[in-house]
């Protein structure tokens, strides 16, 4: 069973959707929640403290604790502050849950770059500063749980949104390093890419499917890769029931001799540096360089 009993956990963007359903399944499994929602449009426009208050009421409904947050995420001095009360109300900070976000979307030829600027800074700088708040916190306490929400757009590309992949593929970058400066500090960081009903993503879905792409069917990974348990450096897919796990792979490649590094024998044996067969999943960038400087060397010692 897994249960969060004296855990306070943070989940950004809590007042609807994926962090409702994150903050509270966390408290029913005994977490303390910080409930932290700007409370503002989809477009990220506004402010109101409503729905973070709406969501605390439930949690305190059911016999749980929580408090309510309208830290703006991209303000550092916000987040600093929101950190720093769960801290002197509770003493510690155990999880955070990095979900907040909003949508401009245009194809990129319509968008304005400011709109691309706000978008990256909500989903990326905003997931950044979260965790640079508890990240000193969970270092002297040797414990720590981090979920990044990417997703798909971020994973594999989607028209329209520029803005948002961009954004959503530079926190799997993020929880890469971190996933590395943490493990000696029990800090385990992980990323969820999420299908799921919510007012971000409402003209996405036929409505015969979003009767099942509801956030709860999210949530359990989410639990999962905040637990004790979690591994680190997992990119979860979820949505509808089903979970699978997304990976960056690298094929083994070749390697040319100087005469032959010209971009036309690139072109020839295309095939070759694309095939599949032997690829791998990395854990650091050391180890693309442990590959090519092995290849380089056993190629020179051939030559």
């Amino acid at each position: 069973m897994i249960t969060f009993d004296n855990q306070v956990a943070i989940v950004t963007g809590a007042g609807h959707g994926l962090g409702r359903s994150h903050a509270l399944a966390l408290a029913s499994r005994g977490a303390r929640v910080v409930v932290n929602d700007l409370g503002g449009a989809r477009d990220g426009t506004g402010s109101s403290l409503t729905a973070a208050e709406a969501v605390v009421d439930e949690i305190e409904a059911a016999g749980g604790e929580a408090m309510a947050n309208g830290a703006d995420v991209t303000n550092r001095d916000a987040v600093d502050d929101m950190v720093a009360a769960a801290i002197e109300r509770w003493g510690r900070v155990d999880i955070l849950v990095n979900n907040a976000g909003i949508l401009r979307d245009k194809s990129f030829a319509n968008m304005g770059l400011d709109d691309f600027d706000v978008v990256v800074k909500v989903h990326l700088t905003g997931s950044a500063n979260c965790t640079k708040a508890v990240w000193s916190h969970m270092r002297e306490r040797s414990y720590g749980r981090i979920v990044m929400t990417t997703s798909s757009s971020g994973l594999y590309g989607n028209f329209g949104q520029a803005n948002y992949g961009a954004a959503k593929l530079g926190v799997v970058g993020l929880m890469n390093t971190l996933k590395i400066e943490g493990a000696k500090y029990g800090i385990r960081v992980n990323a969820v890419a999420p299908v799921a009903h919510t007012r971000m993503t409402d003209e996405l879905f036929p409505e015969e499917a979003k009767a099942v792409m509801q956030p709860e069917e999210v949530t359990p990974g989410v639990l999962f890769l905040v637990s004790e348990g979690a591994p680190t450096g997992v990119i979860l897919a979820a949505g509808a029931g089903g979970y699978a796990v997304s990976r960056i792979f690298e094929t083994d490649g070749i390697w040319l001799t100087p005469e032959e590094r010209q971009p036309e024998t690139i072109a020839a044996r295309f095939d070759e540096i694309q095939d599949p067969a032997g690829q791998v999943a990395y854990t650091s960038g050391g180890e693309q360089s442990v590959k090519f400087l092995t290849k380089a060397t056993a190629g020179s010692a051939d030559a």
